[in-house]
């Protein structure tokens, strides 16, 4: 069995959507400031294109943890 850390951030789009990226195998020590800091340079350096336009502001954030048990088949 093992667990996954997924964290995922929702930015605000400039066609007033939400836009929701993923990082995964996230780090254990990762806390809300790191985060943060991580969103504001993806929205300052634009590095991401969307559907809905480019990424304007922070919405929300969270940390996604589960528990993974492969199944043998046989």
């Amino acid at each position: 069995m093992s667990m996954q850390r997924t964290v995922e951030m929702d930015f605000a789009t400039e066609l007033n959507r939400t836009q929701r990226l993923r990082v995964y195998d996230a780090r254990q020590d990762l806390n809300a400031a790191d985060i943060s800091t991580a969103m504001s340079n993806i929205i300052a350096k634009n590095i991401f294109n969307s559907n809905g336009g480019e990424l304007t502001g922070k919405i929300a954030a969270r940390i996604v943890t589960k528990d993974v048990e492969e199944i043998d088949l046989v």
